[in-house]
């Protein structure tokens, strides 16, 4: 290997090319910052390559599938569907690749260097990168660490047909029976896909419930049970034996033992920070005790001239997250005076019928002592809902009754995932029912589910019979 004996210098390195890395790079070059990108693997880090993209081109395959059972009563007759996975499969690695070639072409049009290699910090001013058989030094006046986090399964179970998060949705044949273990939304959306795509689901939740609203996890069950997807819930995985071509899981709740067999298992594993390369220990920036990098509320670490984004200071992994640090930190660097708030930062799931939800659920309201108002409308009151055959679904709303301010929006139908931006512009603006009371909104439509809620916040909603009208105060 071939090492440089000068370093280079170099304004901002931003360390990881996926959603978060290069927002920041772009977003850092439109305010004029001459900006170096290093990332050693594929632009778009495991969102665009083995997590979003993916899962999102399986989900919707799986939507397009159900649909097929509602086209005969819009008289389209369709002969028995046939689905092939490897046609999918082509299908997703088209998309990847060409959403791969967008980024790349964005950073050359931004004039942003691009180094494809390793970095590690040979001290807190320079970065040396390992390059095929060279090594380059650069001192820098500012890095941006965007590495991600990596997710593992306990050794002990490392077997051929456990699934990480990665290898979901890699797969060249659909198994015969998935056994998914794990309540986060990975998981759920993995179930609904799945089953849809032909496979037996059974679905393991190591507590009694998902972290939605309680509205929201009676319909999840309901859909559940529709899709024959089984579900144990509140069980603890004690063991995993491989017998044949099946794999066994032992599990426990209580003093109650019972086994689950199936072909293959999904296991949602521990995420740990993609910093062992980086050397941090040598510069001495401090790290939590499960290798993710401690930032302050501007996204510095404890070397001011250091900043880290995404997945790589934990706290949950989303690019959504990753995205708004990314550009929050190239506006800060150039100067700008910008803040990243979290608190209203939506959940989607891409179920059948997909799910949102943002801000508190009504038992969090009442655990914390707010008098609330609560209104839910089922889309079976939607004309559009009628129209579309898609009836499955509900919209509630939860404001607070002393000052009117909207709490939390929570719904699972169709176009959920779309209308909960309304949602969050909402709660972002501070609004009030009445805000979303006034607009005129289209007739027919999916939004209508939004304006029915809030009418029924006070009791006014007209597609609900009197005995129906669930708003309540608490």
């Amino acid at each position: 290997m071939v090492v440089g004996e000068f370093a280079e210098k170099r304004d901002l390195i931003i360390i990881g090319g996926g959603p978060g890395g290069y927002n920041a790079a772009i977003r850092a070059a439109q305010l004029g910052l001459k900006v170096t990108l290093v990332e050693q693997n594929e632009l778009g880090g495991v969102c665009l390559n083995s997590g979003c993209i993916p899962s999102k081109v399986y989900a919707q395959a799986a939507k397009k599938l159900e649909a097929l059972g509602r086209y005969a009563s819009f008289g389209i007759a369709i002969d028995e569907p046939t689905f092939a996975i490897e046609s999918l499969n082509d299908y997703k690695n088209m998309t990847i690749e060409r959403l791969r070639k967008g980024v790349e072409e964005l950073c050359k049009a931004n004039q942003i260097e691009l180094i494809r290699g390793k970095a590690q910090f040979i001290n807190q001013k320079r970065l040396g990168i390992e390059m095929s058989h060279h090594f380059d030094l650069y001192d820098f006046e500012k890095v941006i660490i965007a590495t991600g986090s990596t997710v593992e399964i306990p050794t002990e179970y490392r077997a051929a047909k456990i699934l990480t998060e990665a290898e979901l949705y890699r797969l060249t044949e659909i198994p015969p029976h998935l056994i998914i273990y794990g309540h986060s939304y990975i998981a759920l959306e993995a179930a609904f896909t799945y089953r849809q795509l032909g496979a037996d689901v059974t679905l393991i939740l190591n507590k009694e419930n998902f972290s939605f609203d309680e509205s929201i996890n009676r319909e999840l069950q309901r859909l559940l049970k529709k899709q024959k997807i089984k579900v144990y819930r509140d069980y603890q995985l004690k063991d995993i034996a491989e017998s044949h071509t099946l794999l066994q899981l032992k599990l426990s709740k209580s003093d109650q033992e019972i086994t689950c067999e199936g072909s293959h298992v999904f296991m949602e594993g521990t995420h740990h920070g993609n910093i062992e390369t980086l050397d941090l220990q040598r510069i001495g920036v401090e790290c939590t005790t499960d290798g993710f990098i401690k930032v302050n509320q501007q996204l510095q670490t404890n070397i001011p001239t250091i900043y880290a984004i995404g997945d790589v200071t934990g706290g949950g992994q989303s690019a959504v997250k990753s995205i708004k640090e990314g550009k929050v930190v190239a506006e800060r660097i150039a100067g700008l005076n910008s803040e990243v708030d979290l608190s209203l930062m939506p959940a989607v799931v891409h179920t059948i019928p997909p799910l949102a939800t943002v801000g508190m659920t009504e038992q969090e309201a009442k655990e914390k002592g707010l008098n609330i108002a609560v209104s839910q409308f089922n889309y079976s009151g939607n004309g559009y809902a009628m129209v579309t055959s898609e009836k499955s679904g509900i919209m509630k709303i939860i404001k607070d009754a002393d000052n009117d301010v909207l709490l939390g929006f929570h719904a699972i139908g169709s176009s959920a995932i779309e209308l909960i931006s309304t949602a969050v512009t909402a709660m972002e603006l501070v609004g009030r029912d009445e805000d979303l009371n006034f607009p005129l909104y289209p007739h027919p439509s999916f939004n209508e589910t939004i304006l029915e809620a809030i009418e029924g916040l006070n009791n006014r909603a007209i597609h609900m019979k009197p005995n129906e009208k669930k708003s309540v105060k608490v």
